[in-house]
């Protein structure tokens, strides 16, 4: 992580994704970004010009930037502002357009956005690409990002999918094997956003949150037959026995070490 001036890079696990974190009454001169950039106002406003107008954005709103474009932003007062950014780079977000609604081109029309959806989706990428070690959910969360960006909205497959019903039983199967988004979908005949949408709606949980639960019940199973907790980390597919750990906490309100003492 790299600060200056109360203006922080985060470490980001995707790549092509800047993060960024920011609380400060700086006036920033008239700019350009390679990237596409989206941020969050948490705390007071700014005031921003660019060749879409001159506009306001409070706390709550969105604020956006296509790569190239001129623009500024300073504070609407003393105090300040805080916000956050995700800088995503053209190739990048284009994947995810492509991946949401096949040829279809995207640019930021509007330069603030308040829509609490969105909002909703911005948070859950930040988090993503903040927490690392999760390939999965960084790529569902960005696409779901997307598609709420893009209009019309993609049409919503009427049933469950012969594919995503496969896509499940390959992850109760083997909760340890090295899955992807990608390869997912297109083994279920499938965009990543469908996939994405139609694996949710079957089970009710996104595919890597899916994939999560499956391990910790199958760590578990191992735990209780007496594995070391390590190696049942290890075979259940987990980073290392921390992120195991954790995960073991979450779900279920005890640590796996917890099971060997009963």
């Amino acid at each position: 992580m790299s600060k200056g001036r109360d203006f922080q890079i985060l470490r980001s696990s995707m790549a092509g994704v800047e993060v960024v974190a920011a609380d400060s009454a700086h006036a920033f001169g008239r700019h350009t970004h390679d990237e596409f950039g989206i941020g969050l106002i948490e705390r007071g406003a700014q005031k921003s010009a660019s060749g879409r107008g001159t506009v306001e954005a409070g706390a709550g709103d969105l604020i956006t930037v296509n790569p190239g474009e001129v623009h500024d932003g300073k504070p609407v007062d003393a105090r300040g502002r805080r916000w956050r950014m995700l800088y995503i780079n053209p190739p990048r977000l284009l994947q995810a357009v492509e991946g949401v609604v096949p040829g279809a081109t995207f640019e930021f029309t509007s330069p603030v956005i308040r829509d609490a959806a969105l909002m909703a989706r911005f948070c859950a990428l930040f988090d993503a690409a903040t927490a690392g070690g999760d390939a999965m959910r960084s790529e569902s969360a960005l696409l779901a990002l997307v598609a709420r960006l893009l209009q019309p909205a993609p049409r919503e497959c009427p049933g469950p999918i012969a594919g995503v019903v496969v896509a499940r039983e390959r992850m109760d199967d083997d909760p340890a094997a090295e899955l992807t988004l990608a390869a997912l979908a297109a083994a279920a005949g499938l965009s990543r956003y469908q996939f994405l949408r139609a694996f949710t709606r079957l089970t009710g949980l996104p595919p890597h949150a899916y994939l999560l639960q499956r391990r910790v019940q199958h760590a578990r199973r191992l735990v209780q037959s007496g594995l070391p907790l390590a190696e049942a980390a290890a075979t259940s597919g987990f980073a290392d026995q921390s992120h195991m750990t954790r995960c073991f906490v979450r779900s279920f309100g005890l640590t796996p070490g917890s099971l060997l003492r009963r």
